[in-house]
């Protein structure tokens, strides 16, 4: 005698189906993301300094030359664009810089100093692409500032990027940025004199 499949069957297979489909994609959603989304700010006279990024990690590999190659503008972070925002005017590498929010490159080189971009657009480092290779010049245009920086070598490698905003004496901040073995620092006046001179003369 033939034995039936009950009728039920097939919509069981079908359910147990939408179940595995959906716990595979709530797990691939609820992945920790290779290169977390991080943020850092500061109040600094009357100004308020504020930087995000995405923090990417060295997983054994060499980084500067190597992942991120010497001569080439680098996106300084990973996923979006690392963002610096001034919520007042601000002067940085004696050159005034208008409140607002700026993109963030970085330009390492084997030997000397290393390059901070802050680019006036808000671009992503897309934006400057012709094929496979950064065209230098057109982002060299964009920057509001490019700081000229020594980069300073620790005996210890940092896993992941991070930034960091001292407020120093609370008119100049420092803003520093280290992975794997490299530290790179800015200052920022946040131009406190100057504002209060200003202040003043309008009473």
């Amino acid at each position: 005698m033939k034995t039936s499949t009950p009728l039920y069957f097939p919509a069981v297979l079908s359910l147990l189906l939408v179940f595995s489909v959906f716990f595979q994609a709530q797990a691939q959603l609820m992945a920790p993301a290779p290169s977390p989304a991080a943020a850092v700010s500061q109040q600094v006279g009357f100004t308020k300094i504020s930087i995000e990024y995405s923090s990417p990690a060295v997983k054994g590999r060499t980084v500067f030359g190597g992942l991120v190659p010497y001569g080439v503008p680098w996106r300084a972070g990973a996923n979006a664009p690392t963002t610096i925002e001034f919520s007042t005017a601000v002067a940085i590498s004696g050159k005034n810089i208008a409140p607002g929010k700026y993109s963030v490159f970085i330009t390492p080189q084997a030997s000397g100093e290393w390059t901070i971009h802050l680019n006036s657009k808000g671009n992503a480092i897309y934006a400057y692409m012709q094929g496979d290779t950064v065209d230098a010049a057109a982002l060299a245009k964009d920057d509001a500032v490019a700081i000229k920086v020594a980069p300073m070598m620790s005996g210890e490698s940092q896993e992941r990027l991070s930034y960091s905003i001292s407020a120093e004496d609370n008119k100049v901040a420092k803003v520093m940025v280290g992975w794997d073995k490299v530290r790179l620092a800015f200052m920022v006046d946040t131009q406190v004199d100057q504002k209060m001179d200003g202040f003043k003369a309008a009473f």
